[in-house]
């Protein structure tokens, strides 16, 4: 188990392979499945995902293959009824006129399947195997026209196309919001129909191993986009900064500035809506690895108002700039800020102790210190103390 790990980390380091890549494109391979016959019984969804070249070809065999097979079976059926050898005779009665080779019944199957004709070949009424011949490939070819004409339609005006003006920020950036350590990056859409019940989500890509000594090589672990308070849905119609409260919740919680250089994972970030002008759903994806994560920068602002109207500029989508953010994790900060409150509370209540036990002892002895202190001059406290828990006379201190 210990070398299948080090093997991996070897394996990543060097070819450092992303699960998903900038322009969303999924790096995963399937490979070595059996039951290939899953495939066929989704034969439209089949079609539409394959490669365009592929495509085609599927589109052009379907109507060639029809084509050629029913013009053999008219020159078959030529031959077997001799019309072959009686072309020109009037008295004799053939079952298509003017087919008397195997290309001439190619034609007729062309004209006949794509409502052509051209008026030299046709069906006669003595032939009634002909007319059941037509009655077929006229419906067979009736139903490759809906697939293949549906399946280009479809394929054409998939909502991929739409992911592609769906714009991500080339890196992401981690500083202060808000008194908060907050990992961010920037989203926005190019064109002017919007998406509409945009939701934003993301996941940690990371390589961990369990308790019982098992390692999971890609680990999928989710981050919170502000899914409990509704910030995941967007109005997406100017670029948008998307925001992940590092909490005690976050899988970045321990991770510093340093400890960020020495981590390897990836973060997938998917934005999914409904396409405004055809009411498709469309799926855009974008990652984002450990050496593409800005510690203690923000982003530039990008909007401006003009003539009466925000104006967006997108020379600015992913210019960022420095501000003064700790490099410790955000675990470290908050049991800073926990054991500073706790030595403030401490110290607070010891003076309060003290001066309680001053006032058992002698009850004068406060109001005596304070009518010798309003008569002698201005009080002086000492920096480091609270308030209202020493008071020292001016002149006894030594300037």
């Amino acid at each position: 188990m210990y070398d299948d790990r080090q093997l991996f980390n070897l394996t990543n380091r060097q070819t450092r392979q992303r699960y998903v890549t900038k322009d969303g494109k999924c790096r995963v391979n399937l490979g070595r499945i059996d039951e290939k016959k899953r495939f066929l019984s989704d034969i439209f969804t089949t079609i539409v995902d394959l490669k365009y070249r592929w495509f085609i070809f599927v589109f052009m065999l379907c109507y060639i293959v029809t084509w050629v097979a029913f013009g053999f079976i008219y020159f078959v059926d030529a031959l077997l009824r001799d019309d072959v050898n009686h072309i020109g005779d009037p008295e004799w009665k053939p079952c298509i006129d003017n087919v008397d080779s195997f290309l001439s019944a190619l034609l007729f199957s062309v004209e006949s399947q794509r409502t052509i004709g051209y008026g030299t070949r046709m069906v006669t009424a003595y032939c009634p195997e002909g007319v059941i011949l037509i009655m077929a490939q006229s419906i067979l070819g009736s139903m490759i026209d809906a697939l293949m004409v549906g399946c280009m339609f479809v394929k054409i005006s998939r909502p991929k196309k739409r992911a592609e003006t769906l714009i991500f920020s080339k890196k992401c950036v981690v500083s202060h919001r808000d008194e908060k350590l907050c990992l961010m990056f920037r989203i926005g859409d190019l064109r002017d129909s919007h998406m509409v019940d945009a939701k934003i989500r993301a996941k940690l890509i990371k390589s961990r191993q369990t308790k019982e000594g098992e390692f999971i090589p890609l680990e999928q672990s989710e981050i919170n986009l502000g899914y409990d308070t509704g910030e995941d849905r967007l109005f997406l119609v100017e670029p948008q900064i998307i925001c992940h409260i590092i909490n005690d919740h976050s899988p970045f919680w321990e991770m510093s500035a340093e400890s960020l250089k020495r981590e390897q994972f990836e973060i997938i970030v998917i934005l999914e809506g409904i396409v405004e002008a055809t009411g498709m759903t469309c799926q855009a994806k974008t990652s984002y690895t450990e050496d593409e994560i800005l510690w203690g920068h923000r982003f530039e602002p990008c909007m401006t108002l003009e003539k009466g109207a925000f104006r967006v500029d997108y020379s600015h989508f992913d210019k960022t700039f420095d501000v003064q953010t700790p490099w410790g994790s955000a675990k470290e900060m908050q049991d800073l800020k926990e054991s500073e409150q706790n030595d403030r509370s401490t110290l607070s209540l010891f003076w309060d102790n003290n001066m309680f036990q001053t006032v058992l002892e002698d009850p004068n002895a406060e109001m005596e210190s304070a009518s010798q202190d309003t008569q002698d001059g201005p009080r002086v406290d000492f920096p480091c103390f609270p308030e209202n828990t020493r008071d020292v006379e001016s002149n006894d201190l030594d300037v």
